[in-house]
């Protein structure tokens, strides 16, 4: 059946109901204008049903149907993280645009074919994080496009923790291939790194697996083992195009630390930027003959929830502008975490294929 031309809002189906579709389900709500989900989707299809009665959405059911569906624009792919590539081929298939959950794909040759069959059929892919659109992250990239640092020289980016079994409802795909801190958390701190810093050139890492087997401590699973089957501390260098360096330590094995969340760090001065995962945050500026850090008002009024991207997505669509949360960047985010398990296990600096363009900063005071 021939697809109807687009108007907004982009009608979105949602497939996979799983934890985060929560955050997606209330995070699209403050753009009535320009998406709304209008069927769900999981392969337990009582679950979506279920989702779809709490959250007022008109229809819930099978993933089949939903692709079926010729009144749905986008689907937004919120399945497990080895699942991501091969239903983003199925939605370009079946007409639609996709917006998929981090990680783009476990791999850069997959996620490579999804950017392929877009280009093919004219369509286009979006891919999380969006919180690189928040008010926090883009304050930082305003101050360093405006100088404020000088020439950025490096940054540094630290997310250590002791893994998710002790509060995830269902934590084993986080220790398979495709999890590991580095693809699940990674991509918050790479995309905002690529977001201020533009694409990365390079990548020297070092790679190990501490813990063998995990206890889960959460419900319902409380006392399963989980074998773990992926890196889960990952240390990195990555050389950026633009000719800053950052280092990158990515772990599950850590109970605490003092390092922070992310620092970019310029010939006139640095900035503390805030936790990448979430969309605001304190901003601090340090510059060059001054004795302290100073708190920098956020110049991006963008909200707090996962809509941002595929609000801007819908927007670009309508203005024919790219739009900023992209599949590129996603693939490239991807080629960079995958260089990090090659080089470990070569010894090799590894260089990248992909080199996207850096994503257009948001206008001060957005309102998307």
């Amino acid at each position: 059946m021939a697809k109807k031309s687009l108007s907004l809002p982009l009608r979105v189906g949602l497939v996979g109901c799983g934890n985060i579709s929560n955050a997606y389900f209330k995070g699209i709500k403050p753009f009535p204008g320009l998406v709304q989900i209008v069927a769900c989707s999981d392969l337990d299809v009582p679950r979506a049903k279920a989702k779809a009665a709490e959250h007022g959405v008109a229809k819930g059911c099978s993933v089949t149907e939903l692709l079926d569906d010729p009144e749905i624009d986008l689907v937004l792919n919120l399945t497990v993280p080895g699942a991501h590539a091969a239903l983003n081929l199925q939605a370009l298939q079946a007409g639609k645009h996709v917006y998929c959950e981090k990680p783009f794909s476990l791999n850069y040759a997959e996620g490579a074919k999804v950017m392929k069959e877009a280009l093919k059929r004219k369509l286009r892919v979006g891919c999380a994080p969006d919180t690189v659109l928040g008010g926090g992250i883009q304050t930082c990239r305003k101050l360093i496009d405006d100088g404020s640092i000088g020439n950025p020289v490096a940054a540094t980016a630290n997310m250590l923790c002791r893994g998710h079994e002790s509060w995830h409802p269902s934590p084993e795909f986080y220790y398979q291939p495709g999890g590991g801190p580095l693809f699940d958390m990674g991509p918050y701190y790479l995309t905002s790194l690529v977001t201020m810093l533009g694409p990365v050139e390079s990548v020297s890492a070092l790679a190990k697996t501490t813990f063998k087997e995990r206890l889960i401590t959460s419900q319902p699973l409380n006392g399963k083992k989980i074998k773990v089957r992926t890196p889960t501390h990952l240390a990195g260098v990555l050389a950026f195009a633009g000719g800053a360096v950052a280092t990158v330590t990515m772990s599950f094995d850590v109970g605490r630390h003092r390092l922070p969340l992310l620092e970019v760090y310029g010939t006139e001065g640095s900035i503390q930027c805030p936790d990448p995962n979430r969309f605001e945050g304190e901003v601090l500026l340090w510059k060059q003959g001054k004795d302290d850090w100073e708190k920098i008002p956020l110049a991006h009024q963008t909200g707090d929830g996962r809509g941002l991207g595929l609000a801007d997505f819908a927007v670009a669509l309508r203005d024919g502008r790219p739009h900023r949360a992209s599949g590129e960047i996603g693939l490239h985010v991807v080629e960079v975490m995958e260089a990090f398990h090659v080089s470990a296990r070569s010894g090799r600096k590894i260089a990248l294929k992909s080199k996207p363009r850096k994503p257009e900063a948001l206008p001060v005071g957005i309102k998307i």
